[in-house]
């Protein structure tokens, strides 16, 4: 059985007296493409560096496709590209010259691909232009041009589509979603969980250099269970009522409405008790969890509020 394109076993990272990564454990499956979230300061880019190589854990063992970048050099980056923070070029050189100064280092075929690298990034028609004048979206774009000419199994992005308007974003997400239906395996570090919750099958979430899930998008929308959303004549009271019904539990209030978790049976019932207690229902509607309410969840609330992996039985 192949190995999988990225695995991470107690990978820590410590800094003097300060943990930037905390025992963190991924499994990027062949195929995946798979979100690594978190806010900023919780370690993604670190665990990216580590990934290929680039620092070295303080504890722990990183293999991409079974190799360790730390045992194997180079050679195990073979079938890897990407890039960590902003792609870096020279701007005084066009975009086609950066790239064949790039595919010269790397040799083989990289030469070859690189009119499929530049039309595949939409980039053709400015190829001949200087890299200082290009666009932020751009600029990222030839980054995945780059990457490209390895023609990688693994693309490993870190914020690809930081400073992008709505149109590079749109158009960074038909790129990904492109690569991955041609059969590249991408990790891709994000803030736009939009965006990551339309394209990723998997994702892993950390906190403060722990990962908290890890596991198929799917299931961790199901850990979150049902919740509901409720507007009253009178949310005060109405707060009141929720805190007294059993079955109803994660109760918040936001500016413009009440939230909790309940059954549909539990939040009938709750709808018997309100207009009992004189209070008129303005609205009362199930809500499914988006990717954005399951993060702040999990990043923001109790750290035990979903469990850190789908498939965890203990």
């Amino acid at each position: 059985m192949a190995a999988p394109p990225v695995e991470a076993r107690g990978v820590v990272k410590r800094y003097g007296d300060v943990t930037a990564v905390d025992h963190v454990d991924l499994t990027v499956e062949a195929g995946d493409v798979y979100g690594y979230l978190g806010p900023n300061g919780a370690g993604k880019t670190t665990v990216l560096r580590m990934l290929l190589g680039l620092i070295t854990p303080t504890a722990g063992e990183v293999r991409l496709f079974g190799a360790n970048p730390l045992e194997h050099g180079a050679a195990a980056l073979d079938g890897v590209a990407g890039f960590v923070e902003a792609p870096g070029f020279y701007p005084y050189m066009t975009g086609r010259k950066n790239l064949e100064m790039l595919a010269a280092l790397d040799g083989g075929g990289a030469a070859a691909r690189i009119d499929e690298a530049l039309e595949i990034v939409e980039l053709t028609d400015r190829q001949r232009h200087r890299v200082g004048g290009y666009s932020h979206g751009m600029r990222q774009r030839l980054g995945v041009a780059a990457a490209l000419l390895r023609d990688p199994k693994l693309l490993v992005l870190d914020e690809p589509a930081t400073g992008l308007d709505p149109a590079g974003m749109r158009d960074m997400r038909t790129l990904v979603a492109r690569l991955s239906l041609a059969g590249t395996t991408v990790l891709l570090s994000s803030h736009l969980l939009a965006e990551v919750e339309e394209l990723c099958n998997r994702v892993a979430i950390v906190r403060t250099g722990r990962v908290v899930f890890e596991g198929a998008l799917a299931d961790l929308k199901r850990t979150a269970g049902g919740e509901w959303r409720l507007r009253t004549t009178d949310d005060d009271r109405a707060l009141t009522v929720l805190h007294a019904r059993r079955g109803i539990d994660g109760v918040r209030r936001d500016p413009l409405e009440l939230r909790f978790e309940a059954t549909e049976e539990a939040a009938a019932e709750l709808s018997v008790a309100l207009v009992e207690a004189g209070l008129a229902i303005r609205a009362l509607a199930p809500h499914a969890a988006t990717l954005e309410d399951l993060f702040f969840r999990l990043t923001e609330g109790e750290p035990d509020t979903v469990p850190a992996s789908a498939t965890d039985t203990a």
